[in-house]
């Protein structure tokens, strides 16, 4: 009986352990890859760098953004690296 305890006892340890950690990073995990499916061409986006900018053009993997008021600042970069996305304002 003292195993058939201590193995309950495991488990539950293990079940909280799981609760605590592995679930609200899978739940971070699937809004941000629905936020990244969500980008459309316009689309303001914050970088992992701390940068504005606007999104130009999207790949499969990788986004053209363009940084400032300066037309010629587009950089290529992976989809990985946005993790904020805000529509335009539609007024």
């Amino acid at each position: 009986m003292e195993m058939i305890g201590m193995l309950a006892f495991y488990v539950l340890i293990i079940g909280g352990m799981w609760l605590l950690l592995m679930r609200p990073q899978k739940k971070e995990q699937k809004r941000i890859q629905a936020m990244l499916a969500g980008m459309e061409v316009g689309d303001t986006v914050l970088t992992t760098s701390g940068f504005y900018g606007v999104i130009i053009d999207i790949t499969e993997d990788d986004v053209i953004v363009e940084f400032g008021n300066n037309k010629n600042c587009r950089i290529p970069m992976q989809k990985a690296a946005i993790i904020q996305v805000e529509k335009p304002n539609a007024e």
